[in-house]
């Protein structure tokens, strides 16, 4: 599976814990916004952010088959080194330069993963050019799940692929807080691994059996989020070796669903050791939806070692949505009341509507935590 193994993580990273740090965050991204357009839309997210109290930014860096920064790894793929629209520039580059300035961390986020394109059957430039690169469901077809279309998260050279691209924007760009991979990195639909390599994988560990037709069968989800696992644990090691200092950061969906849907048990990743901070999407449209998940995460999937490491992401605006003021109080006032003390939102453009809200609530800017690892 392209898993290298390496030196066994044995401790599980927390913040140092301060009583003032925390993350709070926003999400910066190419759709539905202009923010990273030119560099003056840059510096006036970054002054926006600031001034109402946010100290991280999570940036997309690779969508729909293409970087949003210079990239040698996508370019020898693609034939194409960045988005078209953001040809003859650095947006990452622009935004870490001045969210430097400002005293904001930032994210280097890989929002599509292991998903090539979104809205095209074809899979998009990526899969035009490496065709055997495609996962494809029980049928043969490209795997594909809301509109989005998968590589093969289990063929190594996909796995090189995206580890390349990570690594290539770590050793890149040194003042990165760190890489966020969300619920498409590491991911892979559960209607996909009915590839020709996977299968044959599978009845290489089976006995020659094939994978269970049923696409939900416990053990075959359990199979596959095994080697997304694996394959988590082997990026990680790598980026730390290239950057003891880059914090780990994912976002996935909410657990059991998550791993039920796209194969990926956050759970296990944070026993051991490989995620520094998880931001679960606890995206719910009423505040009875959003404590229930809630109540879950602190009371039942997060262990008293690693509870410092997670906030929640919350839903800020997505189309035509933006919660009331009401319901984003009633969200906050109760993760201060069970000791955590930021959150991540979704999506920049989301709290251009509720500035007075944020400086109410946020004010003047906490320090972001400070991390520390111990290996063995």
């Amino acid at each position: 599976m392209g898993c290298s193994g390496g030196r066994a993580i044995t401790s599980t990273p927390t913040p140092d814990p301060q009583s003032s740090a925390a993350v709070r965050g926003v999400w910066l991204t190419n759709v539905a916004s202009q923010a990273l357009d030119s560099r003056e839309n840059i510096r006036e997210a970054v002054a926006l952010c600031q001034e109402l109290g946010f100290n991280s930014i999570f940036v997309v860096t690779w969508n729909r088959g293409y970087s949003l920064y210079p990239s040698q790894v996508v370019a020898a793929v693609t034939g194409t080194s960045i988005m078209p629209r953001f040809q003859g520039r650095d947006p990452l580059q622009e935004l870490l330069e001045e969210a430097t300035a400002k005293n904001i961390k930032v994210f280097a986020w890989f929002e599509f993963g292991f998903s090539a394109s979104y809205g095209d059957s074809t899979g998009g430039l990526l899969l035009q050019r490496r065709p055997e690169w495609a996962s494809r469901d029980r049928a043969g077809k490209i795997t594909e799940k809301n509109g989005f279309q998968w590589m093969n998260a289990f063929h190594p050279e996909v796995q090189q692929f995206i580890k390349d691209m990570v690594l290539e924007v770590v050793r890149k760009y040194p003042d990165l807080a760190g890489i966020q991979g969300d619920d498409r990195l590491p991911a892979l639909p559960s209607n996909g691994g009915y590839d020709a390599y996977t299968v044959a994988l599978y009845q290489q560990e089976h006995g020659g059996n094939t994978p269970p037709a049923h696409e939900t069968d416990y053990d075959w989800i359990k199979w596959r989020s095994r080697k997304l696992t694996l394959f988590l644990k082997d990026l990680v090691e790598e980026v730390r070796r290239a950057n003891p200092q880059s914090i780990i950061s994912m976002s996935p969906s909410i657990y059991p669903w998550s791993e039920e849907n796209y194969l990926q048990d956050w759970p296990a990743w944070q026993k051991m050791g490989l995620v520094d901070l998880v931001i679960p999407q606890v995206y719910r449209y009423a505040f009875d939806r959003y404590q229930l998940e809630m109540d879950k995460i602190l009371q039942e999937q997060l262990g008293p070692y690693n509870r410092e490491a997670f906030y929640p992401g919350v839903l800020l605006q997505v189309d035509t949505y933006n919660p009331s003021e009401a319901f984003l109080k009633q969200m906050i006032d109760y993760n201060r009341a069970h000791g955590v003390q930021g959150e991540v939102f979704f999506f920049y453009e989301g709290i251009k509507k509720f500035k007075d809200f944020f400086k109410r609530e946020y004010g003047e800017a906490v320090p972001f935590p400070e991390f520390k690892r111990q290996y063995p």
